[in-house]
């Protein structure tokens, strides 16, 4: 996405432009509300940007936004929270329709016990456990800000935010809730997983497609658009 955008942006300012994310997605995850900024001598409209760039864009890809911002600006260390949402399927048939879009989990999942385990993450914690092996950030505290788990019909989500987050951080910790939503584990189980800082104690990380970035958080002064949460629609980053 990242290479598409920086072509697009290129071509529209008549120069190389380079993009600075607000956060980084896997292969296979979703961002309905990713943001990011780039230096540029050209000059163009707000609709001349949004037009031009999506008109250079697959249809993967799609910019809702435009705004000059202030020079102390910065998509990722400006950034004060992030919020994920996680999708999970739960019924027995599959779905054709949103088959890259969550985690199909066929047997019956308990949303209240997965709910009262993830509350259990709250607060600033070291998340070691819920890593990925190749993580290169320097420390492993974060804070969760809320998480809640919520059924709707055949529907499971997982909405969580944070500070910033780990790789694979919230796939890490949506496997091991749908551990204990399937009754492999008890209620209890992450908050001894999360204290032993050992990922190989956690549950599998859930796959991909069932990840979205959905929003984040900027202090009011840069007055970055209410709409920041749809700043970016993108198949992955």
């Amino acid at each position: 996405m990242q290479q598409r955008l920086e072509e697009a942006l290129s071509l529209v300012a008549n120069e190389a432009i380079e993009v600075v994310c607000a956060g980084r997605t896997d292969t296979g995850v979703h961002a309905s509300g990713q943001v990011v900024h780039f230096d540029t001598s050209s000059e163009r409209s707000r609709r001349g940007w949004l037009l031009g760039v999506n008109s250079s864009l697959p249809d993967d890809i799609s910019v809702t936004w435009a705004q000059p911002v202030s020079e102390d600006f910065h998509a990722r260390f400006s950034a004060t929270a992030r919020s994920y949402r996680y999708d999970i399927l739960n019924r027995l048939e599959r779905s054709a329709l949103y088959r890259h879009r969550a985690w199909w989990v066929y047997q019956l999942l308990d949303a209240g016990a997965m709910h009262e385990a993830a509350g259990q993450l709250l607060g600033r914690h070291d998340f070691s456990a819920f890593r990925a092996a190749g993580c290169q950030a320097s420390s492993a505290v974060r804070e969760i800000k809320s998480i809640a788990i919520t059924r709707n019909a055949d529907w499971i989500t997982l909405s969580v935010t944070a500070n910033a987050f780990l790789q694979h951080m919230v796939r890490n910790i949506a496997g091991s809730l749908v551990a204990i939503g399937l009754g492999e584990q008890d209620v209890n189980w992450i908050t001894a997983v999360l204290a032993g800082q050992d990922r190989r104690k956690g549950g599998v990380a859930a796959p991909p497609h069932g990840l979205t970035l959905v929003s984040v958080d900027y202090p009011a002064s840069f007055n970055i658009p209410a709409a920041a949460s749809y700043g970016l629609r993108a198949a992955g980053c």
